[in-house]
């Protein structure tokens, strides 16, 4: 692996500056208790999180392989959460570092994809074109908002009148349609909107937003179902067991971004009522922890509902005691993650978050750690947790 020596140093250095602070008391706190037995250094967990990330899955081929140790595996769609984090890390400290792996990810990414960003899966490439948009936002570097452009005019290419619209989750299954393919879509067009001030992006937008909801948003408790015709019968997947936290994540995020751009307070309210219930609903949130998922595509499920639940957290137009319920559940999840779900210095996150990982590391529960702790660090350096 080629790192420049400067990066190397950064590492040794986060990692030793780190190892002090993140070492428990004998006698640790439970978990949303209020206790102070544990003091939480959000700042110094989410600066050891990304390092071990960096340290730990970054594969001298430019990106992010499965475990660690490593096993040289390229996915695709993880990389955009990982670039995601990276961008969390870069926006949270201002070091260069980050930007120096986020343009070494847009070179290795696209060469393991085969030379493009382009894919087989729509809800892929918007997880990649939403995290490159992200990216852009922070750097003002081009290139980012170029490939997102691309990214968009295939994915769009996706809709079809199958099921009365709705982008379909991959090119060879176009009547399959689900939340992953469209509630991030959505997001991507009303984003692209606020980069371009092009209305198309922003008609786009409101078309998915309304298919979905119509769709697959059940109208009495704002719960996001994952998709509909899978088998080609018409159906919803409405198995309760497939409730998962990214796809109530990706909805809040679509109403959210609306809400931001139209002021229709109807999005917004569409927003809390999937939060409230996403948070209280004991499939996804058993005792008030998200469920645990597995070490392949689930890992990153519950990290990616993190990320939209904070956003709909900061923003200022919510009822504050929607926001305090909000704050509590992110600081217990993040708390148990860290005290009963993470390795020790090493800084390895499990699936489950009440319990250790095993002795092989997995990229997909790694970002959702990561995007809880750089959660948390951004709450409180907003001044929102209390003791």
């Amino acid at each position: 692996m080629k790192i420049k020596l400067h990066v190397y140093t950064l590492f040794i250095f986060n990692i030793l500056l780190c190892l002090s602070c993140l070492e428990p008391e004998k006698d640790e706190a439970t978990p949303g208790s209020g206790s102070n037995t544990y003091k939480f250094q959000w700042t110094a967990i989410a600066d050891s999180s990304i390092t071990s990330l960096n340290h730990n899955f970054w594969n001298g081929g430019k990106y992010y392989q499965n475990a660690s140790p490593g096993d040289g595996q390229f996915h695709y769609w993880p990389q955009a959460h990982a670039l995601d984090v990276l961008v969390d890390a870069y926006l949270r400290t201002s070091n260069r570092q980050y930007v120096e792996y986020m343009d070494e990810w847009f070179v290795g990414v696209k060469a393991k994809n085969g030379d493009t960003f382009l894919n087989e899966f729509y809800d892929d490439m918007e997880w990649n074109a939403l995290a490159m948009l992200r990216a852009y936002e922070a750097t003002d570097d081009a290139k980012w908002l170029e490939a997102s452009k691309i990214l968009w005019n295939d994915i769009k290419t996706g809709w079809n009148e199958t099921m009365g619209g709705g982008i379909a989750w991959r090119k060879s299954q176009l009547g399959y349609k689900n939340t992953p393919a469209n509630a991030p879509a959505c997001i991507l067009a009303a984003r692209l909107f606020n980069e371009t001030e092009n209305a198309d992006y922003l008609t786009w937008a409101k078309k998915i937003y309304d298919w979905q909801k119509a769709t697959l948003v059940n109208k009495t408790s704002g719960l996001v179902y994952d998709g509909i015709n899978g088998n080609g019968d018409g159906k919803l997947q409405d198995d309760p067991g497939w409730s998962f936290a990214y796809n109530q994540g990706t909805f809040i995020g679509a109403a959210l971004t609306l809400f931001t751009i139209t002021k229709d307070n109807t999005y917004l309210q569409d927003a809390l009522k999937t939060a409230n219930n996403m948070i209280a609903d004991p499939i996804m949130s058993p005792s008030g922890i998200m469920r645990p998922s597995d070490n392949g595509d689930g890992g990153l499920f519950n990290g990616i509902g993190v990320r939209y639940l904070t956003l709909l957290t900061l923003n200022t137009n919510i009822p504050l005691g929607a926001r305090d319920n909000y704050i509590a559940y992110l600081k217990k999840n993040a708390e148990t993650l860290w005290l009963k779900g993470t390795e020790r210095p090493k800084v390895i996150f499990n699936h489950n978050w009440t319990m250790l990982p095993g002795t092989t590391g997995y990229l997909n529960p790694q970002l959702s750690g990561c995007m809880l702790m750089e959660a948390m660090a951004l709450l409180n350096s907003k001044s929102l947790l209390k003791d």
